[in-house]
């Protein structure tokens, strides 16, 4: 990569990384083959997963399948529990059904609520003996500060992870379901003739982007885990409490390239694992930031313009002043402006219809 590309990529992620702590938001870079750690900020602050719950819900369904409880075929009902779940969701009538197939894509790509429901009562009966499933594999696999209280993340009190329990939670499936990888992978499905489009912005626009999910509620703002493959190395990325969509994009983005750049070398001074990583906090506290974010659910969009204003006005100011102690310390001056010279109608663009042939 260029140096002019490279010094950009380092001063947008000095920026993110900047701003991330001002609200210590959870964010965790890390190598999926060997699980060593390139970046890690609050890595074990609970937090709500929302969305990223899903990540779960199809790993049980996975192990169903493995196991022989159900199949592709297997059909889901759109029972009056799952009908009633808010969106992100297909919207299918009650008693309507569809494949386990086209549930699991639903699930991932669409991130749709009503059908995490439909598969936790296909395959466990209801949702109640299902969440019980997810928990005791939560355990399993060593998500030790998680609990899942229902399948699709939906706001409710006591569901809650930690960057770190996510990380465990995405390496166990990339290692356990790799034959299932692509449905991660994938930017856009279709149902009839709807096109419904992931929420995961990178899978359009970073260059090896492969998964995994995103998530959001107002309480937990705007999350992802995110991983990204190039020249046979997979890196993910997990940030948690994000204000807008765009800057949870931006910000993994920033994680991703910073760690396909830098990786070789952290790699060589033998940097903390996800296990060995020293715990950040020991706090069972989790903090909403719905007066943060911006989203039209979360009834406080202009509000949030008006801060986002304010921060820009700020780093503008910020800028201007590091400039002048620049000059100062150079002794430079600005360079005068040049002036304008005299409209004489020489250059003067033709009206429309009299442009020359």
């Amino acid at each position: 990569m260029p140096l002019r590309a490279s010094a950009a990529i380092l001063v947008v992620l000095c920026f993110l990384l900047a701003g991330q702590r001002a609200h210590a938001a959870p964010t965790l870079l890390f190598d999926a083959a060997t699980g060593k750690v390139l970046y890690a900020e609050e890595a074990d602050r609970l937090w709500y997963p929302a969305s990223l719950t899903k990540i779960m819900t199809a790993y049980v369904v996975f192990e169903a399948m493995k196991k022989g409880e159900i199949s592709f075929e297997s059909e889901l009902v759109s029972t009056e529990t799952a009908a009633k779940e808010p969106p992100s969701k297909i919207g299918l009538p009650i008693g309507a059904k569809i494949s386990l197939e086209l549930g699991l894509r639903s699930l991932i790509i669409k991130s749709a609520n009503d059908v995490a429901v439909m598969l936790a009562e296909s395959v466990a009966g209801s949702t109640e003996i299902f969440v019980s499933r997810m928990n005791n594999t939560a355990k399993r696999i060593g998500m030790t500060r998680t609990n899942f209280v229902n399948p699709n993340g939906l706001p409710v009190p006591g569901q809650t992870t930690t960057a770190r329990d996510l990380a465990r939670l995405t390496q166990a499936l990339m290692r356990d379901f790799p034959e299932h990888a692509h449905y991660w992978a994938t930017p856009y499905m279709r149902i009839g003739k709807r096109r419904l489009r992931s929420h995961n912005a990178l899978l359009r626009k970073f260059e090896g982007a492969d998964g995994v999910k995103t998530g959001f509620i107002c309480d937990s703002g705007f999350n992802i885990v995110a991983s990204a493959t190039r020249g046979g190395v997979r890196l993910i990325a997990i940030v948690l409490g994000a204000y807008t969509a765009q800057e949870r994009g931006v910000r993994a983005s920033a994680l991703l390239e910073h760690g396909f750049e830098t990786r070789d070398w952290k790699l060589f001074f033998a940097p903390q694992s996800i296990e060995t990583l020293p715990v950040s906090t020991q706090s069972g506290e989790v903090v909403s930031i719905r007066d943060k974010v911006t989203g039209w659910s979360c009834g406080n969009r202009a509000a949030a313009r008006a801060r986002a204003r304010a921060q820009r006005r700020q780093r503008l100011r910020q800028r201007k002043a590091r400039a002048r102690k620049l000059r100062q310390a150079t002794g430079s001056r600005p360079a005068p402006k040049r002036p304008q010279a005299l409209n004489t109608g020489a250059n003067t663009p033709p009206p429309p219809g009299l442009a020359p042939q």
